[in-house]
């Protein structure tokens, strides 16, 4: 019996792995505009016709952030195009749709959302074991200087990456 246990957690927890994880969507941006501090993992309330446009890799959370309302937290602004084998019982593309987190992460975010200077933004949509996740980053606003410097450090790495290689 301990055997039997002892194998479906260890194939349990190859199957949550990150590698069996398909990428739908990169906020490439934000990585860029925000210093990311702390990054959680949602589950998205998706009709059945969102899922199947998600599926078939026409999402966009380019401006998309993540805001608290009553309680819940709400992915504000993310495109999911429109799946037209659905006819007439279609989903409306840039509705705000409720992510699925535990009391304790929807707090957390509250407090981050309430101080000053930090964001909530979308950083991936990607499917894990069939389900939709988000995850979603907290996040303080990058100053041009800084997003300068970034920019002039990875240069100067590439530079010496590509003179190493030689």
């Amino acid at each position: 019996m301990a055997k039997k246990q002892q194998s479906r957690r260890a194939g349990a927890e190859s199957n949550g792995s990150k590698a069996n994880d398909r990428v739908l969507a990169r906020n490439r941006r934000a990585l860029h505009q925000y210093e990311i501090l702390r990054s959680f993992e949602a589950g998205l309330s998706l009709t059945g016709s969102e899922i199947k446009s998600a599926r078939q890799g026409r999402v966009s959370i380019q401006e998309a952030y993540c805001r608290p309302r009553e309680g819940e937290m709400f992915l504000v602004g993310a495109h999911f195009a429109r799946y037209e084998p659905s006819g007439p019982a279609n989903h409306e593309p840039t509705r705000d749709r409720r992510l699925l987190l535990h009391k304790r992460e929807i707090r957390q975010l509250e407090q981050a959302f309430a101080e000053r200077g930090l964001t909530l933004v979308p950083l991936r949509l990607y499917l894990s074991r069939g389900r939709a996740k988000l995850e979603i980053g907290v996040g303080r606003g990058r100053r041009v200087h800084e997003k300068r410097d970034r920019i002039a450090e990875r240069d100067a790495q590439r530079r010496i990456e590509q003179a190493l290689r030689r």
